[in-house]
């Protein structure tokens, strides 16, 4: 079942069953029965596409064997705090539109996304990161793709046939910033601020249930035009791309460690940016797997959504003229007029590989 078959008067309808059907799988993982409620969930072809160096596994009982049950054994108390989820229907623009996906990376369908932390004492080493036996924070992005069953996805009495399950998961973790609460820097010190990244600030980032879809089409064009903005770089002046006509002089942007959080557009463009740029100046974007909009509130993610050469140092890698992709997601959130917040994940041990640089080498030597 496709979205040009169904009537957009049923949209909300089934954009609410795939929240619904997420959610509900968001709030048995972790926990003592993972196992079992991937099985439900899950297609049994589902992919599921994390971090370095977990990759790529296919199958939920892959998915409890490669990643659940080493992250649970390691943190055995471990619990999510969701600090976003929302969801939307992803379609492709055609060639030439801002966001354009090539047909080998599109995903279209129903989407949910979640993000905030996985808080746990951590008691045994996961990933050759030593165990403090005190409580951290993994900063966790997931977008999950949803198809509905062939009655649509309802469940119950005179809905027959099969339900509807996640057939693909995109998965990102904060690798590097988990190895620095446990003492290990894989990385130089952030130029921005590593701390525990807060959810949006009006504690409104959980969208549950149906929703109109008008305000999510607008959100949607207010970031779009802020990435047309970021690629009219004159690759002077930071200034070419006018981002003061898309963000809140109080922005913020939360990024990886490696990176660090930022405030205000300068703070952004300091931090963040003009190092990017320096060393990756012929970025491009590479099409999205998914890009969806719910109230205020747009995600984006893709695999990899940006390609460059890697022409300049950046985090303490001398330049090295590699052709590098980077596995990143974005949620933003506006306040009718104008960007206000912007969480960011970057798949850094990844992109650091394609560069020549194992970061989790150290750790694998000290098991």
């Amino acid at each position: 079942m496709n979205a040009m078959s169904i009537p957009a008067r049923d949209h909300p309808a089934l954009l609410a069953r795939c929240k619904a059907d997420v959610w509900q799988l968001l709030q048995r993982t972790p926990g003592p029965d993972t196992a079992a409620a991937l099985h439900t969930a899950l297609a049994p072809e589902a992919t599921w596409h994390v971090s370095h160096p977990v990759n790529e596994l296919q199958g939920p009982g892959v998915v409890h064997q490669h990643l659940w049950a080493p992250l649970q054994a390691a943190m055995p108390d471990l619990e999510r705090r969701t600090d976003l989820f929302f969801g939307g229907h992803w379609t492709s623009p055609p060639e030439g539109v801002v966001g354009h996906s090539p047909p080998a990376v599109r995903g279209e369908g129903w989407w949910a996304t979640a993000a905030g932390h996985y808080v746990g004492t951590f008691t045994r080493p996961w990933l050759g990161i030593p165990a403090t036996g005190e409580p951290v924070a993994l900063r966790f992005g997931e977008f999950y793709r949803w198809e509905p069953g062939p009655d649509g996805g309802g469940r119950g009495p005179g809905r027959p046939g099969r339900p509807g399950r996640i057939t693909e998961a995109r998965v990102l973790l904060d690798i590097v910033d988990l190895a620095r609460q446990a003492g290990r820097c894989l990385l130089p010190p952030s130029s921005g601020l590593d701390w525990l990244v807060p959810g949006p600030a009006q504690h409104d980032g959980l969208l549950l249930g149906a929703s109109d879809p008008a305000p999510g089409e607008h959100s949607m064009r207010l970031v779009l035009a802020m990435v047309a903005g970021l690629f009219a770089f004159d690759g002077k002046n930071l200034d070419s791309m006018g981002m003061p006509r898309f963000w809140h002089p109080n922005m913020m942007w939360y990024g990886p460690c490696g990176i660090g959080s930022t405030r205000g557009v300068s703070g952004f463009q300091r931090h963040h940016q003009a190092p990017f740029l320096h060393a990756f100046p012929d970025r491009r974007g590479n099409g999205h797997r998914a890009r969806l909009a719910e109230g205020p509130f747009v995600a984006s993610t893709g695999w990899p959504s940006v390609v460059a050469t890697h022409a300049g140092d950046y985090l303490g890698v001398p330049a090295t003229g590699r052709r590098v992709g980077m596995r990143v997601m974005d949620w933003w959130r506006h306040d009718g007029r104008l960007l206000t917040e912007n969480w960011v994940l970057i798949d850094l041990p990844h992109l650091m590989l394609q560069m020549g640089v194992d970061l989790l080498a150290p750790l694998d030597a000290g098991r």
